[in-house]
């Protein structure tokens, strides 16, 4: 059984508690459907100030809404286009500080300020996006990016 996790100690000791735990959650289920809601449950659990957590997949060539925390999310987002979009297209998790200052940003949430969107790339093939939402700007730092990206990397372990 699961419970809500108090989380102490500086910001990377708590993301490297937060690895081991998803890492555990996930362990010996072959669901994918599963692991992205328990991954998308655990991240919007752990994370303060975030208004949206989930997933995008790849499929037909555009990213498709699949498990999140959140109000309702655009369904289809085109390689290339958004943030998620340019995670995919560059292949590289972007952070952004303020999402109005974003070329083609596309607002799902009004509310929106920040984002930070790491591509999930398995076998050298786009699989998705982690895309995380915030109503503060400035929400996202290079630790949240470190981490972020190894909480892809175990993920993947598990997809």
């Amino acid at each position: 059984m699961f419970e809500v996790q108090s989380y102490t100690g500086t910001k990377s000791q708590s993301y490297e508690q937060l690895l081991k735990q998803l890492d555990s959650l996930l362990e010996g289920e072959d669901s994918v459907t599963a692991n992205l809601a328990n991954a998308s449950a655990l991240l919007n659990q752990f994370l303060d100030n975030v208004n949206w957590v989930g997933f995008y997949t790849m499929n037909h060539g555009e990213l498709v809404l699949g498990p999140f925390q959140g109000l309702p999310a655009c369904v289809k987002i085109p390689n290339g286009k958004g943030v998620c979009g340019t995670a995919t297209k560059e292949r590289a998790t972007q952070l952004v500080p303020d999402v109005h200052q974003f070329p083609g940003h596309i607002a799902c949430d009004a509310q929106s300020q920040s984002e930070i969107v790491v591509p999930i790339i398995v076998n050298d093939k786009i699989f998705g996006v982690l895309d995380i939402d915030a109503p503060i700007k400035e929400r996202f730092d290079e630790t949240d990016h470190h981490y972020l990206e190894q909480f892809v990397e175990t993920l993947k372990k598990h997809l």
